[in-house]
């Protein structure tokens, strides 16, 4: 059944949220988990569950993007299929960007005319790991149009989702786009004798949209001729409600939308527990990523709790805790890390090289931190928002939620304070 079906995922948004870690990369480039990329979850999804025709539509700050997918992603020739970009372009027809996920697709039909019986749809920057074989079944039995992947959600996550009614047998009723006032929030909210259990502290009240949409092809064809709108959640959605069989596929498993800093925060640490909610470590669907060949991580002298260290690592004499440790990190004696991202660098520097050291230095402490790649962090240098600052900026480095965030490349000198 995966062989009919064709693979399109969303992958041109800014991330405007995710700021300052999309400054200079698209949301679904930016890494994850220490050696992978958010890309890298939607494309090891399909790979694993058969569909191996996948298109990658980009657009904002996607260079990066491209080299990843590119040095990651060939797939031999005797199994056929392939992972392709398709960056937005001018051509005679179409002369500007892309308006919104639905635009995306429109602007790229002519691609998909030898696409599968179903076409795929997702979104290039969320977490999870999910068997499309059941969700392709869900869709056939149903006899649906259209099927929208779905979970339950607390009230507070409501605002940033899609979220829906739908009846006994899963048949979609309403669907409104991240509404904002109570009123309309309240009149989706489940019945108390179907919400499941609570999960995390919050009562799961809604059900909200995954962002995962499978569509009959023929469908996908006539809703993007027949409605002129440009995005599938805001408005293609609730108009095909009317014309065609939209279900709802309810999914069990955890799915992260890493839309803000804290979110991607959160993520992370989660990753460094004892029995994390997303796990990396399953051996019978590995996440896929660019193959860098690099060397053990190799550490001297440390005492590291709780935290992920990657490969290419050296670490000597450092204290380390519930932190992501990402590829060809580099920390030197005396430091001190506590619930840290740090994404590492992107090449080694050389030896003799003049300048800052690309790393953290000697005797720095880090605590509740996202470090992205190539930062110098200088001798002495103490990083812990001593002032309990909630947001602002100041010297380069951005604090979000209370979470201090050095941008790409940035040189913290030493025995700099925040």
């Amino acid at each position: 059944m995966p062989n009919n079906v064709t693979s399109i995922i969303l992958a041109g948004g800014q991330g405007s949220r995710l700021h300052p870690l999309t400054q200079s990369r698209s949301k679904p480039a930016v890494p994850i988990g220490g050696k992978f990329r958010l890309i890298d979850i939607p494309i090891s999804n399909c790979l694993h569950h058969g569909i191996r025709t996948i298109w990658v539509l980009t657009q904002f700050a996607s260079e990066s993007l491209h080299r990843h997918i590119f040095q990651a992603y060939r797939l031999d020739p005797f199994s056929g299929g392939f992972v392709s970009v398709l960056a937005a372009a001018q051509t005679v027809d179409n002369k500007g960007w892309y308006q919104g996920t639905a635009d995306a697709v429109r602007k790229n039909l002519s691609n998909f005319a030898q696409a599968g019986d179903m076409v795929l749809l997702l979104s290039g920057d969320h977490l999870y790991r999910m068997d499309f074989t059941d969700f392709i079944r869900f869709h056939a039995e149903k006899k649906a149009d259209i099927t929208l992947s779905v979970i339950p959600v607390p009230r507070s996550a409501v605002s940033e989702l899609g979220i829906l009614k739908m009846d006994p047998g899963h048949r979609v009723l309403d669907f409104k786009e991240k509404p904002k006032d109570d009123a309309t929030i309240d009149s989706f909210a489940l019945p108390g004798s179907l919400r499941p259990p609570a999960q995390g502290g919050e009562e799961r009240t809604h059900v909200g949209s995954m962002g995962i949409y499978l569509f009959n092809k023929k469908v996908l064809f006539d809703v993007l001729e027949q409605y002129d709108f440009d995005d599938f959640g805001k408005q293609i959605i609730p108009a095909a409600m009317r014309d065609y069989n939209v279900y709802a596929y309810p999914f069990g498993g955890y799915w992260e939308d890493i839309g803000t800093i804290r979110a991607f925060f959160d993520a992370h640490i989660a990753m460094t527990s004892a029995a994390p909610p997303f796990n990396f470590y399953d051996e019978a669907h590995p996440i896929f990523t660019n193959a860098r060949f690099l060397p053990a991580a190799k550490i001297s002298g440390s005492n590291i709790d709780s935290s992920i260290v990657c490969e290419g690592c050296m670490i000597e004499n450092a204290k380390i805790a519930s932190s992501v440790v990402g590829v060809r990190s580099i920390i030197r004696d005396g430091s001190h890390l506590s619930r840290v991202v740090l994404m590492g660098a992107d090449t080694y520097e050389t030896d003799g090289q003049a300048g800052p050291r690309v790393g953290v230095g000697q005797n720095c402490h880090i605590r509740n931190a996202i470090i992205d790649k190539d930062v110098c962090i200088g001798d002495g240098a103490v990083l812990i928002n001593k002032d309990s600052i909630v947001n602002g900026e100041k010297d380069g480095i951005v604090i979000k939620d209370g979470i201090i965030i050095v941008p790409k490349g940035v040189n913290v000198p030493p025995r700099y304070v925040l």
